[in-house]
């Protein structure tokens, strides 16, 4: 299977003073603010680390999925909460910290299944940084 997707981004201004903002393809994201305030402070838009954090938790979930369905087990719930961790001008860290109902499954399987998950989630493969995982079954 071989297929692309879109995004774009614009900056008007300096990095500080300036503003921007980001489509998705798919239109969810529709022009989104970006600016110094929505990635160094509080301010109300996104920002690259909250985009890779939402794409890794999106990646590395579906690719569990599938990985549980492989091995026979459906989740009722899987939900990863990933946190990018921003230093210095660098991204130092991705946590994932997971929280699945899988009936049926142990939780040596499931922690298993999850590391699995981490190492071949195609988003886990692109980035260059630590990858941490928390995987806990809940019942």
């Amino acid at each position: 299977m071989k297929f692309t997707r879109k995004a774009n981004a614009n900056w008007q201004g300096t990095g500080m003073e300036g503003k921007g903002t980001i489509s998705t393809q798919s239109t969810t994201l529709d022009k989104a603010q970006l600016s110094f305030k929505t990635r160094f402070a509080d301010g109300v838009g996104t920002n690259p680390e909250e985009l890779v954090a939402a794409a890794h938790s999106g990646c590395f979930t579906m690719q569990l999925s599938f990985l549980l369905n492989e091995a026979g087990f459906v989740a009722d719930d899987l939900s990863t909460e990933a946190t990018v961790t921003f230093e210095d001008g660098t991204i130092t860290l991705i946590h994932l910290d997971l929280k699945g109902k899988v009936p049926s499954i142990s939780a040596d399987e499931f922690e298993k299944t999850a590391a699995k998950a981490k190492e071949i989630c195609p988003i886990s493969k692109l980035l260059n940084t630590t990858i941490t995982l928390t995987a806990t079954l809940v019942s």
